[in-house]
Parts: structure tokens; C-alpha cells; sequence
């Protein structure tokens, strides 16, 4: 199959882990911070281990702006077909269009069997999800007169009220494998959504598989290339090359735009629950295989001069793949108070393709990532301290009160010293991004100036959340034993400064290894 030239979009696929729902959504929102076209969530309703996909997606969906939201791929088993219509259309309407709907005819049937689902053969799973489609499709055709009416051997609907409309003509994307499936893609769906881990033969076996498609699609009236061709990828990232998808980025990069370019794969969506691989995946692979494929759609036969180019500057010294691994967001949050939206952090622009990196480049990078290890381990410090304070501040008994009370202050004053000393190391480590990193960097780069006024303005909020220690310990010195302000104080000062240490790092580290930190050091 060749390039059909639709568009290239870039997703996530996520687990739905319920024993860390916090966790789920802030991933989720990474993935739209970090500019990725979509996420999606596995679907098992009978998992008890897992959140709801379409409560998690609505939950999602009011957490973010832009991002794309479909289940991947939902059981229709057991999601009735009216019912998910209208909760498709319904979630498209309040978002303003941001969903799209990923099917499958089921699997696992003892676990669907024990909830309360039918049990259906391979084949009878097929019918009814060639019956779903149409019910849905119909329930959306609010132009159509008359009820729905579908008198089919699994679903039937004997004159249902069309609507509501979605927003957008949203895409039904079936996940699909066997030869009858394949041909219920060709035939009546909007795009094809396998997993490439589920392929025993990898990329080798897609020319069969999307023949399938292409031929149904031809015997029912379509064109082939209004099939959407999805893939769900998985992979690790490494200095060196491991195998398919297993490697530096530019491995990924050529190997994706291969898929692309061969296979008419035209939307990747990366199966991970690490943030440093969401992050790499959208910001360094997505916009250089986008690069390619577009320079090889207009000039065939760019994409080979361009692994040569990349080839010779490695040679030279350089490197296309920047080493440096920005410090992913913990993603856990200890105070209740939120002093920023982090969903609304700006994004730098993505680096040049096949930038090569110098190692000292390279080396301005990483000495960003230092120096926040350091404010890292002294806040860790801070923290461990406040511990040992608190522990011994309880008193063993009356007897020993005056002693406990003396100790506890002299202890009160060593925290105050040490909070005081790293207050003003984080004090000073801002004052020198604001008046001498960010101004080189503006002028550098003058994309990233949305980032980097951000990132001011987060500087402001942090000495205001260091000063707010800086009170709390003054109390607790004046009034020993209320543990209750610093406490709140310090676990503040941990979620603010953890997570800006991380997005400055994910948005910076990049643009520090191309423009160093004045101008002249590269």
C-alpha cells in the first residue's frame, strides 16, 4: 500500500490504572502540554483494577483544552449502541469536537461473560459490530426523518429518536486483525486501529493486512485512502540500537516515517505510561517524522539524503540525538492548594530536525538538569529535617518537658538556618535565569518567548511560596510544637518547586544544548 498523504497525528495510549486516578489524569494533560494530537485509553469494563475508559474520558476532557479523547478501543459488548451514541455525541458537544470513536468487537469473553455480557462467537462478534456501526451512524443522522429503526440479529431498535448530532463528524476507528474484520473496515469504517505488538511478524505483515481493507473498500464503492490507517506503538528509547523502535530518537524518527511513507500509516499512538517517553515521542520524534514525510511527499528521495547528512555529522563528532534526559514531573501532589494551571504552560517549539548536537552543547544541557538535582536534594534535605524536628518534639513525658522543650528550639533554629540557606539558593538560582539565561535565549529563539514568561512568572510564585516558609518558621520559633503551618508550607514549596524544576527542564534543556547559556559559549 502506498501513502494515501493524509495528515500525520500523534497520540497516547494510557492505562486506566484506578489505584492511581491522579496519576492517569496528569499524564493525560502531559500529553496535551507536551503537544500530542490525541490520547486514549484501553477499555475493560469487567477489570475492576481499571477506571471507567468513558468516565475517565469525560473527566479528561473538562481538564483540557485541545487534546483529541477516544477509548482504544472501547468494548462494545458491553457499551449498548443508543446509549454510546449519544454519549459519543454528547462529550463532542461540550468539548467543541475533541472526541473520536475507537471499536472493537470484544475480547476476553469470560470476564464479559461474568459481568453480565453475551457471549458471541468470532464471527457472530463481527455481525454485531457491523450492527453497532450502523445503529450509531443512524442515531448521529439527525438530517434523516423518521426514528431509527434497525432490525438486526444482535441490536435491534424499533424507532429510537435520532440525536443528538456531534459536534463533528466524529470518525469511528475499529481495531481489527482477521480477514472479516479486516473487511468490516474496509467497508464501513473511518479508520483501521491496530496494536503493531499484536502483529507476530511486526511492520512485515501491514502490505497483507491493508490489502484486506483496500479491496473491501473497492468492492463497496469507497476509496481506499478514506480508510484512516492508525497504529499503536510501543518501544523504548536508548543511546543505541536495540531492534524496531528501540533506540535514539532518530532511529524512532525513520522508522516511523517509513511506516508512513510505505504503509500509509498516517496517526501513531504511543503505547506509554512514562512521562520522559511521552515527552520525547511528542517533542523530538513527532515534528522530525512530520519533516520527513512532508519533505519526502514533496521531493522523493529526501528522506534517504537525509539519514546521510545525519550519518556524516555523527562522524564529525556531533550528534542528532541530544543525551540529555529532562527530569520527568513526579506527579504527586502534596498540598491542596494550586498556585498555577499547569494546563496552561505554554509549549517551545519543536527542535530543528537533525540538529547535530555538540558535546559542549550537549554538556549546557545537562548542566541545568545538575543544578535542579542539587535544589533537588537540598529540598529532599529540608524535608528530612522538618522529620526529624517533628519526631523530636514530641515529649517522652512530664518529667523530662524543660529538656524537650529546649531541645525542640535549638532544633527549630538549625531547621531556620538550613530553610534560610536553601531559600536563598533558590532565590538566587531564578535571579539568574530571569536577568541573564532567559534574555540570551529570547534573543536566541525568539519562539520560545511564551516559555520563558512563564517560567518568570513562576518565579514570582515560588519566592512568594518561600516566603510563606519563611514565616512559618518564625512562628513555630515563637510558638513550639504547631508543626501544622510549616508543615502545609514546606509541602507547598515541594509541589511548586518539583514541578517547575521539571517543566523548565522539558522545555529549556533543548534549546540550552543548541544556544548554550550566554551568547558565544556554543
Amino acid at each position: 500500500m502506498s501513502d494515501h498523504g493524509h495528515e500525520l497525528a500523534f497520540g497516547g495510549f494510557l492505562t486506566p490504572s484506578a489505584g492511581r486516578p491522579d496519576q492517569v489524569v496528569a499524564r493525560a494533560k502531559l500529553c496535551e502540554q507536551v503537544g500530542l494530537d490525541l490520547v486514549t485509553f484501553q477499555d475493560h469494563p469487567y477489570q475492576p483494577g481499571f477506571l471507567d475508559t468513558w468516565t475517565l474520558m469525560s473527566f479528561v476532557a473538562a481538564a483540557t483544552s485541545r487534546i483529541t479523547l477516544a477509548g482504544n478501543v472501547l468494548n462494545l459488548p458491553l457499551r449498548q449502541p443508543v446509549v454510546l451514541a449519544r454519549s459519543v455525541a454528547s462529550l463532542d458537544l461540550l468539548t467543541g469536537g475533541r472526541v473520536e470513536l475507537g471499536l472493537g468487537a470484544g475480547a476476553f469473553w469470560e470476564a464479559i461473560e461474568a459481568v453480565g455480557g453475551r457471549r458471541l462467537s468470532p464471527g457472530a462478534a463481527v455481525d454485531a459490530l457491523d450492527e453497532g456501526i450502523r445503529v450509531i451512524r443512524e442515531v448521529w443522522d439527525t438530517d434523516r426523518r423518521g426514528m431509527v429503526r434497525v432490525e438486526g440479529e444482535h441490536y435491534r431498535v424499533v424507532g429510537a429518536k435520532r440525536g443528538p448530532a456531534p459536534a463533528h463528524p466524529v470518525r469511528v476507528w475499529v481495531g481489527a486483525y482477521k480477514p472479516r474484520m479486516l473487511r468490516l473496515v474496509g467497508r464501513a469504517a473511518d479508520g483501521w486501529l491496530p496494536s503493531l505488538a499484536y502483529l507476530p511478524k511486526g511492520p512485515a505483515e501491514l502490505p497483507a493486512l491493508n490489502a484486506v481493507i483496500d479491496e473491501a473498500a473497492a468492492e463497496g464503492g469507497r476509496d481506499p485512502g478514506a480508510v484512516r490507517r492508525l497504529l499503536n506503538v510501543t518501544g523504548s528509547f536508548s543511546r543505541s540500537s536495540g531492534g524496531f523502535l528501540d533506540g535514539p530518537p532518530e532511529q524512532w524518527v525513520e522508522e516511523l516515517a517509513g511506516l508512513a511513507l510505505d504503509h500509509g500509516i498516517a496517526t501513531f499512538i504511543l503505547g506509554s505510561d512514562e512521562p520522559r517517553a511521552v515527552q520525547l515521542f511528542a517533542q523530538e520524534v513527532a515534528p522530525a517524522v512530520r519533516e520527513l514525510v512532508a519533505a519526502e511527499r514533496t521531493t522523493p528521495g529526501s528522506r534517504a539524503r537525509a539519514v546521510e547528512e545525519q550519518l556524516a555529522a555523527v562522524e564529525a563528532g556531533g550528534s542528532t540525538a541530544l543525551a540529555v534526559t529532562p527530569t520527568p514531573d513526579p506527579g504527586v501532589r502534596l498540598s491542596p492548594r494550586r498556585p498555577w494551571d499547569e494546563s496552561t504552560r505554554p509549549v517551545a517549539p519543536p527542535a530543528p530536525a537533525g540538529h547535530v548536537y555538540t558535546p559542549r552543547g550537549q554538556a549546557a544541557g545537562q548542566h541545568l538538569v545538575d543544578v535542579h538535582d542539587h535544589l533537588r536534594q537540598e529540598l529532599a534535605q529540608v524535608r528530612d529535617l522538618l522529620e526529624q524536628v517533628k519526631r523530636g518534639a514530641v515529649a517522652p513525658g512530664a518529667a523530662r518537658a524543660v529538656l524537650n522543650e529546649m531541645t525542640m528550639r535549638q532544633n527549630n533554629w538549625t531547621l531556620g538556618a538550613y530553610c534560610a540557606a536553601y531559600c536563598t539558593v533558590v532565590t538566587q538560582h531564578h535571579g539568574l535565569e530571569d536577568n541573564s539565561i532567559f534574555p540570551h535565549l529570547r534573543q536566541a529563539d525568539a519562539g520560545l518567548a511564551a516559555v520563558l514568561d512563564r517560567l518568570e512568572e513562576e518565579h514570582v510564585v515560588i519566592h512568594g511560596v518561600v516566603e510563606s516558609v519563611d514565616r512559618a518558621l518564625v512562628d513555630l520559633i515563637r510558638e513550639p510544637g504547631d508543626f501544622t503551618a510549616l508543615q502545609a508550607a514546606v509541602d507547598l514549596l515541594t509541589d511548586t518547586l518539583l514541578s517547575h524544576l521539571s517543566y523548565e527542564e522539558r522545555e529549556i534543556v533543548e534549546p540550552l544544548a543548541r544556544h548554550g547559556f550566554y551568547a558565544g559559549q556554543l
